[in-house]
């Protein structure tokens, strides 16, 4: 059974968001302070009064910093800066004019030395901080799926008072952030004796026993030489409950997105900065609503994994309007959840692949029937072990390959047979999370656990692993270029890392504010390639534009 479903659609538009008809003079200028002097890699953003997009770029090894022209239409600017350990001084904004001939805007940017430089540490950082064991610190990469660890650090609750809070936690729905928090329908099982260990860590790191912690809080450099030839662009969007997850863009420059947390489906564009919204038909209305996985079928139509709404949506991008696949040929019940979808080979056999995150196991809808079918693709193995089956990626027989995120594992399925093949990963526990096939044949993922990117030549069934360059980056996603290099981002650096397989070099982009990435995307229809993704705690999207 499917259904087809007129998408609702809200237009958003932001006064005084588009380019200046006019142009407008640059902004240029030197940053320093009392302590180094001319600084190096410090993030100079500009965002116009009444828009929601803010331009960034970095200062260079003599403290100088240029905005590109033509991106600041003329007008107010508030300005703000990220260098660990200092924070703005003077100017604090400036104006410009409607004169593109006009020589840039010169300003001298201050800084002092921060007054709080806890709030400025990135969860990486908080990682390096914080003492204990690898195996203390392992399960903290759950937390900054729904939050910072900043919040646990300042709190002040003990062993005993933490065991409550995260037996409460552990049943809030994937798609749950601060400003949003979803409960599960389906309880989910929770080992106490698991909870009490990790209570007992967090008590011995936060401010349990004082006002201040007992071990020294370390930072990471700030950029330098390459990593500040870039310019970053802010998309801001206007509720904060929005959460974007996973972003791409469509043939005609149209940023799309999955959102998290609300049941929509975004377009923004980002010429202009105009926001529209598809709301996604609701299945449940008292389960978790939002999306995940966002992929384009052979057609250039969009499909969403409905996670707890449960089932597949298909928008189709010429007539604005969802179909929508409900789940049929077996029980919906309230454990029930999709988060992936694989539609990219789809018209070769008219079936899209697609996961039940509660039994662990693969599910493949059958288009013409509208029904789906279960795959255990981990019956064979031994028992004892948790599987999940996350990230997807389909070649041109449709043949399905799969991370499986709760344990070590690579899989791939035969379209025509169902037969699986299981391919454990060089390092154990790796927790390998999403991938991408390219044209090669090469299987493209991240080893999310064991702080890596990877690499699975499905021709001859080899593995090769890069681990990342910074400690604790555990990256989410990882997207192969037209160049043969790697980006990549996650949940807890805000950096985007950009890296060459061949060669082991690798640059890290800092991010003007705390970033919480999943999907990412390039664009390789530009030059240089121009690197996408949503922050899906901070509601905005990122573009980041190598000058190199």
């Amino acid at each position: 059974m499917t259904r087809t479903i007129i998408a609702a659609a809200i237009v958003l538009l932001w006064a005084g968001m588009g380019a200046d008809p006019c142009g407008a003079q640059t902004l240029a200028g030197s940053v320093s302070s009392a302590e180094e002097g001319a600084m190096e890699g410090v993030l100079v953003s500009a965002q116009r009064a009444g828009s929601p997009i803010t331009v960034t770029v970095v200062s260079d090894e003599r403290g100088r910093f240029r905005f590109p022209d033509g991106r600041l239409p003329s007008g107010d600017y508030a300005l703000r800066i990220r260098a660990i350990g200092y924070e703005l001084d003077s100017p604090r904004s400036i104006e410009l004019g409607a004169n593109l001939g006009a020589a840039p805007a010169e300003i001298a940017v201050r800084l002092r030395k921060s007054a709080d430089l806890a709030a400025e540490l990135t969860n990486t950082e908080w990682f390096m901080s914080m003492p204990g064991t690898a195996e203390q610190k392992r399960p903290l990469i759950e937390c900054m799926s729904c939050h910072s660890f900043e919040r646990i650090v300042r709190s002040t609750y003990n062993a005993e008072a933490f065991f409550p809070v995260l037996k409460r936690m552990a049943q809030y729905a994937n798609n749950s952030i601060a400003e949003r928090v979803q409960s599960r329908r389906a309880e989910r099982e929770v080992n106490d004796d698991f909870v009490r260990k990790l209570a007992g860590y967090l008590a011995s790191v936060n401010l349990s026993k004082g006002p201040v912690w007992d071990y020294e809080l370390q930072t990471l450099p700030r950029p330098r030489g390459r990593a500040t030839r870039v310019v970053i662009t802010e998309y801001g969007l206007p509720r904060q409950t929005i959460a974007p997850h996973d972003v791409r863009t469509d043939a005609a420059g149209k940023v799309w997105y999955s959102d998290f947390v609300e049941n929509v489906l975004g377009e923004l564009d980002p010429k202009t900065g105009a926001l529209r919204e598809y709301a996604v038909p609701l299945l449940k209305p008292d389960f978790p609503t939002g999306a995940l996985d966002l992929e384009a079928d052979a057609g250039g139509n969009l499909w969403l994994a409905m996670m707890f709404q449960t089932g597949l949506a298909r928008f189709d991008m010429a007539a604005k309007t969802f179909r929508i696949f409900p789940i049929d040929g077996m029980p919906n019940d309230d454990a029930m959840q999709q988060s992936m979808v694989a539609p990219g080979a789809s018209n070769i056999d008219g079936k899209v692949w697609t996961n039940d995150v509660a039994r662990q196991s693969i599910m493949r809808l059958d288009l013409e029937t509208g029904r789906y079918e279960r795959i255990d693709p981990f019956k064979l193995l031994p028992k004892g072990h948790v599987h999940a089956p996350y990230g997807m990626a389909t070649d041109a027989a449709n043949n399905l390959y799969f991370m499986d995120f709760g344990d070590e594992n690579i899989g791939r399925i035969d379209a025509k047979t169902g037969a699986t093949t299981i391919y454990p990963t060089p390092t154990p526990k790796s927790r390998p999370r999403r991938t991408m096939l390219d044209g090669q044949g090469r299987l493209w993922f991240t080893e999310f656990a064991a702080n890596k990117l990877a690499m699975f030549d499905t021709s001859e069934e080899k593995f090769t692993e890069w681990p990342a360059p910074a400690p604790h980056t555990y990256p989410y996603d990882v997207f192969a270029d037209r160049n043969g290099e790697l980006w990549s981002g996650g949940m807890a650096s805000d950096r985007v890392l950009r890296f060459e397989p061949a060669s082991g070099r690798s640059v890290e982009y800092l991010l003007p504010r705390p970033t919480n990435i999943r999907r990412v995307f390039v664009d390789n229809s530009t030059n240089p390639v121009t690197f996408w993704a949503g922050n899906n705690h901070g509601a905005e999207i990122l573009r980041v534009e190598p000058l190199d």
